[in-house]
Order: structure tokens, then C-alpha cells, then sequence
């Protein structure tokens, strides 16, 4: 006897990347990124896999999860818990500690990576500005002696 029960599939999201990664944003939770996204974690995995623009976007999410995480931490360091009684929530500070330094090397890297320019690019940029700053100078300098009646102008 074969079992006559339909099976249930589940429509996969059309925009199941982009819920997948504001999740991961806002978490830095792959699990809680999926579920979001009503895919299952293999699914997202294979995908980081298979595509490299998403690869990319995923490590961008978690930076900026890893950044917001940073930020909440450093606002409670600073200003203590809230002293809100009809919360529950407790912080774990030194968890929070301990998981930005274990991702801290990896995820630096990778913003370094992102903002990394030619070196000749930004020496180029930083003599431009001197330039500038240089032509202003000799200007205000005219210009005063101009005003003090200097005839060396």
C-alpha cells in the first residue's frame, strides 16, 4: 500500500535573498536569516556557493550586523543597562565581547579589502588637496598685503 498523502511544498520566495540578507544584517544569524527568508540554511549555503555577487552581499551583511552589534555594545559599555523594569531582556556583555573578537580578523580583512585604494591614487588625492590648499594661501597672503599697502604684491 503506497502512502496517498499529498506532499506539502513550499513556494520559495522570489525575494527570499533580499529578506535573507536584511535579516543577516540585522542578526548576524544565518538561521534566523533563513527562516526569514523561508528557505532552509543548505539553501543559502549552496547559493553563497554557486554565486559570487551574493557571496559578497552576504559578507557585507554580516559586516554591517557585526558593526551594529559593536555599536549596541559600546552605547550599553557607556551608558549602562537600560533601567527599564518592564524589561526582561539581559544583555550578555562578555559574550558580546568574545564573538566580535572571534570575527574581528575576518571581517576586518574584509572591509579593508573593500575600501582599499592604489597607493599612487591616494598620494595623487592628498597632493591635489596640498595644491589647493597651497593656491588659497598665496591668495589670502596677496590679498592681505594688498590691504596693508605693500608694494612688494
Amino acid at each position: 500500500m503506497t502512502d496517498a498523502r499529498p506532499t506539502k511544498r513550499v513556494r520559495r520566495l522570489r525575494n527570499w535573498r533580499e529578506r535573507f540578507l536584511e535579516q543577516l544584517a540585522q542578526s548576524s544569524n544565518v538561521t534566523a536569516a533563513a527562516k526569514a527568508g523561508r528557505i532552509d540554511v543548505s539553501t543559502a549555503y549552496k547559493t553563497r556557493r554557486k554565486e559570487p555577487a551574493f557571496a559578497a552581499a552576504w559578507q557585507q551583511a554580516l559586516c554591517e550586523g557585526y558593526e551594529a552589534l559593536e555599536l549596541a555594545l559600546l552605547c550599553r559599555l557607556r551608558e549602562g543597562e537600560p533601567a527599564n523594569a518592564a524589561s526582561d531582556r539581559k544583555y550578555d556583555n562578555a559574550q558580546s565581547i568574545r564573538l566580535l573578537l572571534s570575527h574581528r580578523d575576518a571581517f576586518g580583512r574584509g572591509k579593508a579589502q573593500e575600501s582599499a585604494e592604489d597607493e599612487q591614487a591616494v598620494i595623487d588625492r592628498i597632493n591635489s588637496k596640498l595644491d589647493v590648499m597651497r593656491e588659497r594661501m598665496k591668495r589670502a597672503d596677496k590679498a592681505r598685503q594688498a590691504m596693508n599697502g605693500d608694494s612688494d604684491a
